[in-house]
């Protein structure tokens, strides 16, 4: 482990431990934000590009655990507004695309919209991606479903 503890402490906090945060959130990313925390948001507007919108502007305003807890309440918010059965949410692939989020903002040195960053890590928009660190059975059991399971392939890089 790099750092130690003080590297942990700023992987869950953020940039916010040192007071600077070179990731903007735009006017278009905080409406997707608020439309999808309002429950609001078509469906048939929720890709998975709307998916990555969100955990980066959830990680652009705190750490990766307040960016979880928030990400993980607002989906579960989200299906119960839309009428959606609360067996779609996916525990572990909410987890590992936030990490993956977090993973390339830690690589890239300022973005000024999720639009920004996307368009720098095109590849986060390959919604299979996860199947390089996680075989198909583990990825799609029901204990993945329910709780973050570690990757069995490949470990999703932290930083």
């Amino acid at each position: 482990m790099r750092g130690g503890r003080r590297h942990i402490d700023t992987l869950h906090r953020g940039w916010f431990s040192f007071g600077v945060n070179p990731h903007l959130v735009s006017a278009s990313d905080l409406a997707l934000q608020e439309s999808f925390l309002l429950g609001t948001l078509p469906p048939s507007a929720f890709d998975h590009r709307a998916h990555v919108v969100l955990a980066y502007a959830f990680l652009a305003q705190s750490g990766v655990d307040a960016a979880f807890g928030r990400l993980r309440a607002g989906l579960h918010d989200y299906l119960r507004a839309q009428q959606i059965d609360a067996a779609k949410y996916h525990e572990t692939l909410t987890r590992a695309w936030l990490l993956a989020v977090w993973h390339f903002m830690q690589q890239t040195p300022q973005t000024s919209s999720a639009g920004d960053f996307i368009a720098r890590h095109p590849l986060l928009l390959d919604s299979g991606i996860m199947l390089t660190h996680y075989s198909s059975q583990r990825l799609f059991s029901s204990e993945a479903r329910r709780r973050f399971v570690e990757p069995d392939l490949e470990p999703i890089p932290q930083q």
